[in-house]
């Protein structure tokens, strides 16, 4: 059984005469670079902030308002609107919040575990009703700050590692085995990878090593990879499947991080000739409802994408002192399609 934590409870805070003895500034101008008014020098700035973060200062841009106000927004980070599978994330979570009159408000990160510590310190300055992060890597400041505020958190899309409270997804590490299982028990002995992103995307990295770590146990090759810093996109599918598939030892199939690359993989192929499965195998990840218009079904994983963000959501909406498991996995399933 999973283990239950307890939600934070909210610690006393610092304020801004805290920030400013140890930045060694006047509190007034702590407040100017906390309300972004007038001119403050870029080192000056930059040591003020540091402080805040490293005492768990957060700024308040109500104060002065009504103490009893009950703010209805809910801080939300994406690692970024390029790909389909997010907004459909928000769908649920913002589905969700409506039917409580809760707003979400949104940034996106992409993939910058540094960005997104900068957004939540800007989404907890106005005090959110919750938070609802991706993925459970995230900086020291930002878990410091989490805890020193005992904002609710919600973190989502993975379950492999440690949540700061409670996280709704499933686990990248099992479908990245579960595909190389599926294709190595369709016969193919040499592989190849393509990702995008290089390696900020760390969910697509635990589900590339899981498969990895497969393969080779199994006494096959996954000798090419490739893997452009590029966003992901049907065209870099194409272009790094014609890579791969360029070379001398070319591999019998390849898996990619997820659908877009995929679609363009075996658009590539039909487009040469090439066979699909028969001259190369192709399997993606995350179950996009295009891939239902495509002149073959690529095998793949789907995810709960909608519910992840419901999920997430509902959470976030229960009661302050209601305990929840730390891990909910929401299942993710394998899909064979017609190339594998």
């Amino acid at each position: 059984m999973a283990k239950k934590r307890p939600i934070h409870a909210a610690k006393a805070q610092p304020t801004m005469h805290d920030v400013a003895r140890v930045a060694g500034v006047s509190q007034m101008t702590v407040s100017r670079v906390m309300r972004g008014a007038g001119y403050i020098s870029k080192d000056v700035k930059k040591e003020v902030v540091r402080a805040a973060r490293d005492i768990g200062y957060v700024h308040n841009r109500l104060a002065g308002g009504n103490a009893n106000y009950d703010n209805p927004i809910v801080g939300v980070v994406v690692p970024t609107l390029q790909n389909r599978v997010f907004t459909e994330v928000l769908s649920g979570i913002n589905a969700t919040l409506d039917e409580s009159g809760l707003r979400p408000v949104f940034g996106v990160s992409e993939y910058s575990l540094e960005t997104e510590e900068d957004l939540v310190f800007d989404l907890l300055s106005w005090r959110p009703r919750g938070l609802i992060l991706p993925g459970l890597e995230h900086t020291d400041q930002l878990r410091k700050i989490v805890a020193k505020t005992g904002v609710r958190v919600a973190e989502i899309m993975d379950i492999d590692g440690d949540p700061i409270s409670t996280c709704f997804g499933f686990s990248h590490s099992k479908v990245g085995a579960e595909m190389a299982v599926h294709m190595i028990g369709r016969g193919y002995r040499s592989f190849g990878y393509i990702g995008s992103l290089g390696e900020l995307d760390l969910r697509a990295a635990k589900r590339f090593r899981a498969f990895a770590k497969v393969v080779q146990e199994a006494g096959a090759t996954l000798h090419a990879v490739e893997k452009t810093r590029d966003a992901s996109s049907m065209e870099t599918g194409r272009l790094m499947t014609d890579r791969i598939l360029q070379r001398i030892d070319r591999p019998q199939a390849i898996y990619y991080a997820n659908d877009d690359l995929a679609a363009g993989g075996l658009m590539h192929c039909l487009a040469e000739g090439l066979s699909v499965p028969d001259d190369v195998a192709l399997a993606g990840f995350n179950g996009l409802g295009f891939l239902s218009a495509l002149p073959k079904r690529i095998t793949t994983t789907v995810t709960p994408r909608y519910d992840i963000g419901a999920s997430a959501a509902n959470w976030i909406l229960q009661s302050q002192d209601q305990e929840m498991p730390s891990i909910i996995e929401l299942a993710a399933a394998l899909r064979v399609g017609e190339t594998t």
